[in-house]
């Protein structure tokens, strides 16, 4: 069994890593996996946690990249792939 070099192995479960990350209305992240699945993934229920808030300026929440198999944005903030996959929904084509 072969696993790519970001995905990351959960028990008996593998999560894809992000490779690609663009930014929608309503504080949604368009996520592209290295399982070539497309996901949304809506932020609103985390801008109201801790350091998270400071997200809520849609100038900061548009700062977020790809950094290594997961999201980051420029203040230093990142979520886990799983979680990501986990909590998100399959893009509707």
């Amino acid at each position: 069994m072969s696993y790519s070099a970001t995905s990351i192995k959960q028990g008996a479960r593998t999560y894809p890593g992000v490779k690609r990350v663009t930014t929608a209305e309503n504080y949604r992240l368009i996520l592209e996996f290295d399982n070539e699945e497309k996901r949304v993934f809506d932020l609103t229920p985390l801008l109201k946690v801790g350091r998270f808030q400071t997200l809520v300026s849609p100038e900061l929440f548009n700062r977020v990249s790809v950094v290594f198999d997961t999201v980051e944005w420029e203040n230093g903030l990142d979520l886990d792939p799983e979680y990501l996959y986990h909590k998100s929904i399959p893009l509707s084509q």
